[in-house]
């Protein structure tokens, strides 16, 4: 073999390597759909759609918010406590548990994010001025969290039906297309206009690079984390609302579970460094449905569903591996 093949088998193989890094996500949603299609009975049904649009819309905005926290170089495994602060926060307010605030929708909303962005900026305020790791004061609100939640109504689930909030869950945008998947297209672009076209979406990513030289160039680091962290706690917190709209329930116990963890997969999955740095969002979106596809997978073929989990571990070590390829490059 002369230097001339050799070198094109060199840059083929190159060129192989460095396309499946680029779309790999992408490549690895679609084996799910036709894997799917080929022994999930029924998947290819308009209604699997419109469940799966459903039933990621918590994962989407998790996981939008950790793209934000993760890209400026953060972590926040709170998130699944904020979520089920604030679907508990939004239940008694609709149940007059809180006679205060009345029983109005508006307010049940509000009122649960508002919570959850106090207590964004609380995690974004400690980090940023006390200078404690970010996993640090995020895992001290992931376990008070759930335990403020539980108590919040002495553990028990607060349950309501048949009500205007039920109703926002439930909504079918001409009797057929979900809220929630409006809900997702308008974030994903919002997020990916921040991303690409504002001065903050800028610094969240610039700080992501290097925090010292983003200081020394004049960025507001301080502001600048505190609202990464408030984005991330309020999109929590609207996973959260939405969780407890459609179960027509708020259960401190079960919403929000490990729903950190699949807001990081989903982020990691995606091709955002976990390092920080640049943000994927489409990569954050294609993870997400394929946490979501997994664990449809595993439900609809009736397989334990432990094993959800030991997929998606095996999906995170291949993703960050992946990424460790491409920092050596």
């Amino acid at each position: 073999m002369n230097n001339e093949q050799t070198s094109a088998i060199t840059k083929s193989n190159f060129s192989s390597s460095s396309n499946l890094k680029k779309y790999g996500t992408l490549y690895a949603l679609i084996a799910i759909v036709v894997l799917n299609c080929i022994i999930t009975p029924n998947f290819m049904a308009i209604n699997t759609f419109w469940n799966l649009s459903i039933q990621v819309l918590p994962t989407i905005l998790t996981a939008i918010g950790m793209t934000f926290v993760i890209s400026s170089g953060g972590i926040d495994i709170s998130v699944g406590s904020v979520m089920a602060i604030s679907a508990v926060m939004s239940g008694m307010v609709i149940t007059e548990m809180i006679p205060a605030l009345g029983t109005s929708v508006p307010m049940a909303v509000i009122f649960a994010l508002f919570i959850a962005a106090v207590l964004g900026f609380l995690n974004g305020t400690i980090i940023t001025v006390f200078k404690i790791q970010p996993i640090i004061v995020t895992l001290i609100l992931y376990i008070a969290g759930r335990g403020i939640a539980q108590l919040m109504n002495n553990g028990g689930t607060i349950v309501f039906s048949n009500n205007a909030f039920t109703k926002i869950g439930l909504m079918r945008i001409g009797g057929a297309v979900p809220i929630q998947l409006i809900v997702i297209v308008v974030f994903v672009f919002a997020t990916y206009y921040i991303f690409k076209n504002t001065k903050f979406g800028y610094y969240v990513q610039a700080i992501g690079e290097n925090g010292e030289a983003s200081r020394f160039s004049g960025i507001n680091t301080t502001k600048v984390l505190i609202c990464v962290y408030v984005i991330s706690s309020v999109l929590a917190g609207l996973a959260g609302v939405f969780e407890a709209s459609r179960a027509s329930c708020a259960d401190p116990n079960s919403i929000g579970a490990i729903a950190e963890m699949d807001a990081i997969a989903a982020v990691a999955v995606g091709g955002t460094s976990i390092n920080g740095g640049k943000a994927m969002v489409i990569g954050t979106i294609l993870g997400a449905l394929i946490i979501q596809l997994i664990t449809i997978t595993v439900n609809m073929n009736n397989i334990p569903f432990a094993y959800s989990r030991i997929f998606k571990a095996v999906i995170i070590i291949v993703a960050v591996y992946a990424q460790r390829e491409k920092r050596k490059s």
